[in-house]
């Protein structure tokens, strides 16, 4: 099976060499209103193609609208015939004019199933879109279908009893991650151009790591979070983010100004950055939490030799740094995720979640599992035992060390701060193995709770062939900022990876690349 993913992508690569999406993004009114090279129904039906034969192996997009996409891109083809002014009109109306994109499940998109992975929500059908998918839409983007989640998007596997289980495009042996896995392997896998995805731990960072692509977390309250299940409660409204996942890092930016909509003028995005200008921190690990797997040496030597590289190309100093707060990311985590909103309630349970709206007893359903008779997951049924003995109101000590993590990132970033991070201290794990180590996480979650904008950045891959990469944090409000150390590292360590090129070998992904000229 994997001998044939391997063909599958070498063939696909080979037939769309002039498809490639960035492009696509970046130029697209002009190469059909004026060159005419391709129509936006052959980019489109190229996309459909390559999804029809990798779907059956990755198991990533749950629900098409082929049909529907058609119709939309053959409309696109028309009003670009009759536009009479001019390709920098269609391009200020509609930035992302033809584009294909795929949407997590997670999200309401018209028409598609809004299930989250549970059976009970089976027939859920969403009659409107979220307003972020409702914004890409309005720029004239075309979705092509709904991607795979973990069961109500809690965990770091995209698996439920609906769907299945999502694989790795590098390895399908090998987790897509969640819960946004679905899009993580749909667009690391060459099956779609640009994505959305939700973050509330970790959710468009993980995958996007594991996949080998690029996804940031906005700084929080910038994209509207509004028409996904399940809706946060408690605090988690503070926590929880939307935002792009994609191949190549040059879309992350429109996409997030799309999505961001009014809210897009805090965060300077047209603002240029020079990166000779910012001050570089890294941080290799938490500080040693017992709870969480050590970081892998392949990722401590990748985040080495960005260090250098960044050294060498720019000239700035890399100063690094410990915070020993870090260790305690996971229970900062949960206590702010458990914690009463300011109205004074508590956050809905996740038993009650899972029950969708009624109670699911978590021994009850384990003894079912055991059976071979519960609808839910392993992970999901786990998580709700975890609650039980977890208390709503966190500890001083916790709260102190939030408090204190909070101003020391603050302080130590300012407006022209970026900190380099593991995205997480292990290559995407096998199948199930997540649930040996489940609070590694901890790595990209505390950031949701810290309100800061992170960027996940491949950087090349392991000599196991899977995805190295690491996390860039700015301030609030400083998006742009691992924006665009996102696109200088994209050109100096190769970003994304073709799965299926047998080229990425150990040697010419895991040894540093020659020196960049382009450092702004």
């Amino acid at each position: 099976m994997w001998e044939q993913f391997l063909t599958t992508v070498g063939s696909f690569s080979e037939k769309c060499t002039t498809l490639q999406p960035n492009e696509y993004v970046q130029h697209w009114q002009c190469s059909l209103a004026q060159e005419r090279e391709v129509t936006s129904v052959e980019v489109v039906q190229a996309y459909i193609d390559r999804i029809q034969e990798v779907n059956p192996l990755i198991n990533a997009l749950v629900k098409d609208r082929f049909a529907a996409a058609l119709q939309e891109a053959a409309q696109v083809d028309k009003l670009i015939e009759e536009e009479t002014g001019g390709e920098d009109v269609l391009e200020d109306r509609l930035p992302l004019l033809g584009v294909p994109v795929t949407v997590k499940e997670a999200f309401a998109l018209q028409g598609m199933p809004n299930s989250t992975g549970l059976l009970s929500r089976k027939a859920v059908i969403s009659g409107v879109d979220a307003p972020s998918v409702a914004l890409l839409k309005r720029a004239g983007a075309i979705p092509l279908g709904v991607t795979n989640c973990s069961e109500l998007c809690m965990w770091l596997e995209s698996h439920n009893h609906l769907y299945g289980i999502t694989r790795n495009p590098y390895n399908l042996g090998r987790i897509a991650g969640g819960s946004s896995g679905g899009e993580g392997s749909i667009i690391g896998g060459g099956a779609s151009v640009i994505g959305v995805g939700s973050d509330i731990g970790g959710s468009i960072r993980i995958p996007s790591f594991f996949n080998g692509i690029f996804g940031h977390k906005p700084t929080s309250g910038i994209v509207n979070t509004a028409g996904q299940h399940p809706p946060p409660s408690g605090q988690q409204p503070g926590f929880l983010c939307t935002g792009p996942m994609c191949r190549y890092a040059e879309d992350l930016l429109p996409m997030l100004r799309i999505m961001a909509g009014p809210a897009a003028e805090k965060l300077s995005l047209s603002a240029e950055v020079d990166l000779r200008k910012l001050r570089f921190f890294s941080v290799p690990h938490d500080g040693g939490s017992p709870l969480l797997s050590p970081v892998d040496p392949q990722l401590i030597q990748a985040q080495k030799k960005v260090v250098a590289r960044l050294e060498a190309d720019l000239g700035v100093k890399v100063k690094e740094v410990r915070i020993p707060q870090l260790k305690y990311s996971f229970q900062i985590w949960g206590a702010m995720m458990s914690s009463p909103g300011k109205d004074g309630k508590s956050p809905t349970t996740f038993a009650e979640l899972m029950g969708g709206g009624k109670r699911v007893w978590p021994v009850w359903e384990l003894f079912k599992c055991m059976l071979g008779l519960s609808s839910h997951t392993v992970a999901a049924i786990g998580l709700a035992l975890v609650e039980m003995f977890q208390s709503s109101q966190p500890s001083q000590f916790i709260l102190q060390q939030k408090e204190s993590l909070q101003r020391e990132l603050e302080e130590l970033l300012g407006t022209n701060g970026v900190l380099l991070y593991p995205s997480h201290p292990q290559l995407a794990p096998k199948h199930h193995q997540p649930i040996f180590t489940p609070f590694n996480f901890s790595y990209t979650g505390i950031f949701n709770i810290l309100g800061l904008p992170v960027t996940q950045c491949p950087l090349g891959l392991s000599v196991e062939g899977l995805p190295l990469g690491l996390q860039l944090v700015a301030g609030k409000l400083q998006d742009r900022l691992p924006l665009a150390t996102a696109l200088y590292l994209e050109k100096a360590f190769g970003g994304w990876r073709d799965p299926g090129d047998r080229a990425n070998t150990a040697e010419n992904t895991l040894n540093t690349p020659k020196s960049s000229s382009n450092a702004t």
